[in-house]
């Protein structure tokens, strides 16, 4: 969400239900090869002609849109799709494709970096690992009252990481090959110095000590570069969950975004009564993401609890129970119920993926599908 819609909640009801707002990254391809193609800014021109402002990501065939802050998740599902046709009209406008894919199906060795001065900082420093990014993710954003209450929620989420990877998993196909996982974005994006599940966190002076010695021993330029999982955001009054694979349509983006509403107000409400959140295991948190970015919905994952293995399914049934209040109260369970239908008949995204890539072979097809798929 841009700095305009940093409204999270309803000022005359303070005990209103957060609002949520979604971020996401989009990868612009050939029309023909599906190859990446270095034309961000002027996708991002054409778009400003329509009224849409696009953000300009690390890599030159990367752009992103932000939602305005939504009550709902047909709010979300609108906002998506009318920023995804102005995207995808803009990119049609340069001759260029564009997909909502974790990784690019098909890629070069290494992706030109966007020409801002900051873009190349990060590329003159981090050096390969910035040119090997042209990753996407789907960024969740949920108000809550200021960041003490953020850092109260990132410890309670922690938890429930493996099991939104494991959901949103959308990046099987990298270089014209199965990689072996359902979200190889996760694998390339855990290379980052601030990357991956956050700490527990003490308080918020704890998280502010993370932070300050992340960027003054150089090991991040500023503190934008907190890649975790989860943080409180820089700029607006909400809560960021960054877990997830960039969604394939804009119906399953919506149904996440209401997943991590349900589970920031169940945290809340946790909060407000007192009940902390429990230390889960760093390591055991770190193998349990690494089976659910290996695995997606259609293996087992690890329950970082018991520390336990269990099915995806069965970490996505406790997931449910666990905010079942919440989605009642915000009139969303008939509306998750039907997604998780949906999802355990057709696959997510890596399950499709994978289906394309067996029947036809190559990134290319993989690509095509998503193009089609884009403004669904």
């Amino acid at each position: 969400m841009g700095p305009a819609d940093a409204s999270t909640t309803d000022a005359t009801d303070p005990t209103a239900p957060p609002t949520v707002g979604v971020e996401e990254e989009f990868i612009l391809v050939d029309l023909v090869t599906g190859h990446p193609v270095g034309r961000n800014h002027e996708v991002a021109e054409a778009a400003a002609r329509r009224g849409v402002h696009l953000d300009l990501e690390l890599t030159t065939c990367q752009v992103e849109i932000a939602t305005p802050a939504c009550s709902t998740s047909h709010q979300v599902i609108e906002e998506l799709r009318r920023l995804r046709s102005v995207v995808a009209a803009a990119a049609a406008e340069v001759g260029v494709g564009v997909i909502a894919t974790g990784v690019p199906p098909t890629v070069p060795d290494a992706f030109p970096i966007t020409d801002t001065d900051r873009y190349r900082r990060i590329g003159g420093y981090f050096g390969m690992l910035a040119h090997e990014q042209g990753i996407s993710g789907c960024h969740v954003h949920v108000g809550v009252a200021d960041r003490d209450v953020a850092v109260g929620v990132s410890n309670h989420l922690r938890r429930r990481l493996p099991v939104l990877l494991a959901l949103s998993a959308n990046s099987a196909i990298y270089r014209d090959s199965d990689t072996g996982h359902a979200s190889w974005r996760s694998v390339l994006w855990s290379r980052w110095p601030a990357s991956g599940p956050p700490p527990h966190l003490r308080s918020r002076r704890h998280f502010e000590q993370l932070v300050d010695m992340f960027v003054s021993s150089g090991a991040i330029l500023d503190d934008h570069m907190v890649y975790w999982d989860i943080r409180p955001s820089d700029h607006l009054p909400t809560i960021e969950i960054r877990i997830g694979d960039v969604q394939q349509a804009a119906a399953d983006a919506a149904a996440l975004a209401t997943i991590v509403r349900a589970l920031v107000m169940t945290a809340t409400a946790d909060l407000a009564v007192g009940r902390t959140a429990d230390e889960v295991d760093a390591t055991v948190l770190t193998a349990a993401l690494w089976k659910a970015a290996h695995d997606g919905i259609d293996g087992d994952g690890i329950d970082v609890v018991t520390q336990q293995s269990v099915s995806a399914r069965g970490m996505v049934a406790d997931l449910v129970a666990d905010i079942g209040s919440s989605l009642g109260r915000i009139g969303e369970r008939d509306h998750i119920d039907a997604y998780l239908s949906r999802l355990y008949e057709f696959g997510n995204g890596a399950s499709r993926q994978r289906a394309l890539f067996a029947e036809h072979g190559g990134g290319s097809a993989i690509a095509q599908a998503a193009m089609r798929a884009f403004v669904e």
